[in-house]
């Protein structure tokens, strides 16, 4: 029931498909568990288009960054204290319940959403909904693998993964199927209240993981689950391993101590797993800092910077982002034990690295050739709706888009009518002066400017999702699968995760602000410069785990390990 590592290729299809379509039961315990996956996805995603329609809904939220960074980034803050406390209740109440106690706070988060008044309860949903993203993160691959045949844990395992981007898409899917109803972000955030009940009420009908039960002194109740899934002359063979497994665990547990603390110190001790840790935690933090979210979480904020008003333009844009996404995942599974995991990770970085510098510059170019602002054009809508800056300011001629956008007393550029690219107007931004700009068939631009290179930029983020999914996307994933000793493996993919989802909240929860201070070129050349650091810290401290036993990666990190040019790593002598 050990040690499979959740990656697929060809044979790994087959035998699964070939599988559940011998024991459909099988596919009932993934598909139902996996649910929390496309949850896991739907809700990180389905704030990108959502936030849209709140900052025009509260005008708190429009004004002030640190506001829509928070509304954004809580989820994450929560899937840190959901996959802490989930972790202690997958132990003492079983896989099952901690599966169903989190869409239980799915459903409060989605109705607390939908139902919000103001942008802090927002929050406190989006609260809720984190704790049910980090619980339902590490419970449901762990009951799929615990109730998975071992010959295609594999294979379902990652299914898991892929519905995570699917979920993704599918919130983009339903953002844009809203743009036009009422109350829109309410049935954006509303919606994801349906997935949990449909997950409750299959779980309610399934069984607790053999494994779990196994370790509770409940033998004959896993041994009827494991009847179900194994064929009968495999059940027996099963049960050893099952034995063994939990027997050599509890040894592990009473030579080390059952306290976090103990386990960690005991953890920190061990050369090996200590190395583990290092590579572990590298491509984990590497993952986030290469400013991956900043495109998931904001990806319609950044289609507007590039230079498109629209909001239902900017959801029909994002699809592309979400959906190259998938793609890589999959290309990942089908290539990663082909190509190698430290190489498939170190080429991801190059393309990541060439597409956020080139991107940097496309942004700074689209600055830099921002229209100008108009006195007539201006003036056209009235004294009292012209920007309050603009009209003091003693120099007018030098103003354009971006010095209008970035005015501290907050305002809108209304481009030009015959031509978007032509002299525009600064205006107040407000419903009304809004309203007035939109009745004469003009766009309304309150992030990024009307800019020719806005095409180039949508590119280069296609090709930065390309270069990101197949490699940094999902194989700091399995690395971490593979690089720790069993008795560490929980523990050591514990802290990694942890550090993952802290990377992430402080990605999140300062991207708006950065692209203010530093602009938004600057912000994609210091999330290049944080990538160079990142493949250098890979490229030196993450070995080779292609094609090797989890006993021949221990001993590999026991003895050392150096680099080579060929992006492979060689056992110190």
């Amino acid at each position: 029931m050990e040690g499979d590592v959740a990656v697929l290729d060809k044979t790994k299809f087959t035998e699964c498909y070939r599988t559940v379509w011998r024991t459909p039961y099988i596919m009932r315990l993934a598909f139902s568990a996996g649910i929390g996956g496309l949850l896991f996805g739907y809700d990180t995603g389905v704030i990108s288009g959502a936030l849209l329609y709140i900052r025009d809904d509260f005008k708190d939220v429009q004004k002030h960054t640190w506001l829509q960074e928070t509304i954004v980034s809580m989820a994450v803050a929560g899937a840190i204290i959901g996959a802490a406390f989930g972790g202690w209740m997958n132990d003492k109440f079983g896989r099952k319940k901690s599966i169903m106690s989190a869409d239980v706070v799915f459903l409060c988060g989605a109705i607390i959403m939908a139902s919000a008044p103001n942008p802090w309860i927002i929050i406190v949903g989006r609260l809720f909904i984190g704790l049910g993203v980090g619980m339902a993160s590490m419970t449901a691959p762990l009951y799929i693998s615990e109730a998975s045949p071992a010959r295609i844990r594999g294979a379902l395992v990652s299914t898991n993964g892929l519905l995570i981007t699917g979920g993704q898409f599918l919130s983009y899917l339903i953002n844009l199927a809203f743009t036009k109803a009422p109350g829109t972000w309410r049935w954006m955030l509303g919606v994801a209240g349906i997935p949990p009940i449909i997950q409750f009420v299959l779980m309610w009908f399934l069984p607790e993981s053999p494994r779990w039960l196994y370790r509770q002194n409940k033998v004959l109740e896993a041994r009827n689950i494991l009847e179900k899934i194994y064929p009968t002359d495999e059940v027996e063979k099963e049960m050893k391993a099952l034995q063994s497994s939990i027997e050599d665990e509890k040894q592990s547990e009473d030579a080390t101590g059952c306290g976090m603390f103990s386990k960690l110190r005991n953890a920190w001790r061990n050369k090996v797993v200590r190395r583990g840790l290092y590579a572990g935690i590298t491509v984990q933090v590497a993952q986030q800092f290469v400013g991956i979210n900043t495109v998931m979480y904001y990806s319609p904020v950044i289609v507007q910077l590039a230079g498109y008003a629209s909001n239902r333009t900017a959801l029909a844009l994002s699809l592309i982002t979400a959906g190259l996404n998938s793609l890589g995942t999959i290309i990942s599974m089908l290539f990663v034990d082909r190509c190698g995991r430290r190489r498939f990770m170190i080429v991801s970085m190059f393309g990541i690295i060439t597409c956020l510098v080139v991107l940097a510059a496309m942004f700074f170019q689209a600055s830099v050739h921002s229209p100008p602002v108009s006195i007539m054009e201006s003036n056209h809508f009235g004294v009292n709706s012209t920007c309050s800056n603009f009209r003091n300011t003693p120099n007018p001629t030098s103003w354009d888009c971006m010095t209008c956008l970035k005015a501290s007393s907050g305002c809108g550029f209304c481009a030009n009518g015959a031509n978007i690219y032509n002299p525009g107007a600064c205006l107040a931004m407000d419903d009304i002066t809004r309203g007035s700009c939109r009745a004469e068939h003009r766009s309304w631009y309150t992030k990024g400017c009307p800019s020719k290179f806005g095409i180039f930029a949508i590119l280069l983020l296609a090709l930065y999702i390309i270069s990101y999914a197949p490699g940094m996307g999902t194989v700091p994933w399995i690395v971490n699968s593979e690089i720790y000793p069993l008795k560490y493996r929980g523990l050591g993919g514990g802290v990694a995760a942890v550090a993952n989802w802290t990377s992430n909240l402080i990605v999140s929860q300062t991207f708006l602000t950065l692209t203010e201070t530093l602009g938004t070129a600057g912000t994609f050349l210091l999330f290049a410069g944080f990538s160079v650091v990142g493949l250098v810290a890979i490229f030196f401290l993450v070995p080779e785990t292609k094609g090797l036993q989890f006993e021949e990666v221990e001993k590999m990190l026991d003895k050392g390990y150096r680099p080579d040019l060929c992006c492979n790593t060689k056992p110190d002598a």
